[in-house]
């Protein structure tokens, strides 16, 4: 499971002209989820985005979590996270989850999310999604399990 999670001022998620996500400052998560992913591996990539120092404390030092800094996190799906890159000139995405287990695991880290009590916005699964998002350093770090 990977998540690629982004440090923003503001971040939205809209379908078809709709906004189905939107939180100030946070975390933008774009998950992906593999073929050999499980419940156990989305609860331990949720505590390590939720756990991850990338917010400045009160000497902008990197020493804040999400949730001791007060924001909110969007999660969005993101199948080509798990394309397979190291040849040619096209991905192939055979090492990701099926779409059943992919739903899934997705829904399900985003409930393991609210239930730590930190407000979890989301995109719509499996929709062409327009992501606007206002990257905060850039911070941008690559987080899998």
């Amino acid at each position: 499971m990977i998540a690629l999670i982004q440090r923003v001022t503001h971040a939205s998620v809209t379908v078809a002209g709709e906004v189905t996500g939107e939180i100030g400052p946070g975390l933008l998560v774009l998950l992906g989820v593999e073929k050999e992913d499980n419940e156990q591996k989305a609860n331990r990539l949720c505590e390590r985005v939720l756990g991850y120092r990338i917010f400045g404390d009160e000497n902008d030092k990197m020493n804040l979590n999400v949730q001791q800094a007060g924001g909110s996190v969007l999660v969005v799906s993101q199948f080509t996270l798990a394309a397979d890159t190291e040849r040619g000139m096209r991905p192939s995405f055979s090492g990701g989850a099926a779409p059943q287990l992919a739903e899934e695991l997705y829904e399900y880290f985003v409930q393991r999310c609210r239930q730590q009590g930190i407000v979890a916005e989301t995109g719509r699964f499996a929709a062409d999604m327009k992501v606007s998002l206002t990257n905060d350093g850039p911070v941008t770090f690559w987080l899998q399990v």
